[in-house]
C-alpha cells in the first residue's frame, strides 16, 4: 500500500537506480536488502484505552487502541468471544490520503492485520466467554495511521499486537441474571505473538520493509505472518507481479528469521511498558 504519488518518468528513473544499488546489495536509503528501518514501540500511548501502542517504523507511524464491550456472541461461535480490528488512514498521514469512508486499501489493511492475529490464535477467544451463547467479551482494536512512508501492513500489525499484549480489560461476572463489572481488571488470554514480515519484489529481488519509494516501483508485495513456533499462519500478496516458487520459499525463510528479531523488540517494549 503506497501513499506516494506516481509518476511514470520518475518511477522509471528511481527503479533503474534501485536496481543498480540492489546489484551491489544496497538500497536507496542505505539499508541492506534484509534490513528493517528503525522500529520504536511506545506502550500505553492512549490513556483511556484498555491497551494501546504507538509504533514508528522509519517515517511510518501508527497508533492502536483496545476497547472492550460485553455483547452477544456471533451465532456461529456461541462459545467464543469477539475480536475485531479496524484501520483507517487519517488525512494528515499523507498528502494523498482523502477523508471519508475507508477505501479498498484501508479495508485490505484491516483485514490482513485481523487475519494475522486471528489465524495465529494470539487471543484465546474461548476464554472470553461470560455465559456461553449469551454474553462474551468483544475486543475492538482501532488503528489510525498517522504518517505513511511505506509498509503499513507491518507497522499496523505491530501496533495491534503490542496493544493486545499491553491490554488490561475489565473483569465481568454473571450474577443474579445479569452481567456485572467487578471493578477488577485482567490481561487478555494471550497464547501466541504473531509477527508480520512484508517484502517487496523489485525485478525478482526481495527487500524487507519497503519504504514509500520502493513501494512505488515494486512488482509485487508479500506479507507473511509467523507465530512463535516459526509457523506461517497467514499471508497476503499484493501488486500485479508474480513470484517464482523458489522466490516464495526464499521469502518464507526470510520471514521466519526476521520475525524472531521483531518479536524481541515488541516483547521488550511491552515489558518496559509494564514496569
Amino acid at each position: 500500500m503506497s501513499m506516494v504519488k506516481r509518476s511514470a518518468i520518475v518511477d522509471k528513473l528511481r527503479r533503474k537506480r534501485m536496481l543498480e544499488l540492489l546489484a551491489e546489495g544496497k538500497r536507496i536509503d542505505g539499508r541492506g536488502p534484509l534490513d528493517y528501518r528503525k522500529l520504536e514501540v511506545e506502550i500505553g500511548a492512549i490513556e483511556k484505552a484498555e491497551g494501546s501502542a504507538l509504533v514508528t517504523l522509519g517515517n511510518t507511524k501508527v497508533v492502536a487502541g483496545v476497547k472492550v464491550k460485553v455483547e452477544e456472541p456471533f451465532p456461529d461461535t456461541p462459545d467464543k468471544g469477539i475480536l475485531i480490528v479496524n484501520a483507517e488512514v487519517l488525512p494528515v498521514a499523507s498528502a494523498y490520503a482523502e477523508p471519508g469512508p475507508p477505501d479498498e486499501n484501508a479495508i485490505e489493511l484491516s483485514r490482513v492485520t485481523d487475519r494475522g492475529v486471528r489465524a495465529s490464535g494470539m487471543v484465546d477467544l474461548s476464554k472470553l466467554v461470560i455465559v456461553e451463547g449469551k454474553w462474551v467479551y468483544s475486543i475492538f482494536v482501532d488503528v489510525s495511521v498517522l504518517n505513511t512512508d511505506g509498509n503499513l501492513f507491518d507497522a499496523t500489525s505491530y501496533a495491534v499486537v503490542s496493544a493486545l499484549l499491553n491490554a488490561k480489560i475489565p473483569k465481568y461476572v454473571f450474577e443474579d441474571g445479569e452481567v456485572k463489572e467487578t471493578g477488577e481488571v485482567m490481561p487478555l488470554p494471550i497464547s501466541n505473538v504473531p509477527i508480520s514480515v512484508t517484502m517487496a519484489s523489485i525485478e525478482d529481488k526481495l527487500v524487507v520493509d519497503p519504504n514509500g519509494e520502493e513501494e512505488g516501483v515494486m512488482d509485487a508485495r508479500l506479507t507473511l505472518v509467523v507465530d512463535e513456533e516459526g509457523r506461517l499462519c497467514a499471508g497476503q500478496k499484493g501488486g500485479s507481479g508474480s513470484l517464482r516458487p523458489e522466490k516464495l520459499m526464499e521469502a518464507v525463510e526470510i520471514a521466519i528469521n526476521k520475525s524472531k528479531e521483531i518479536r524481541k523488540v515488541i516483547e521488550e517494549a511491552v515489558k518496559v511498558g509494564k514496569a
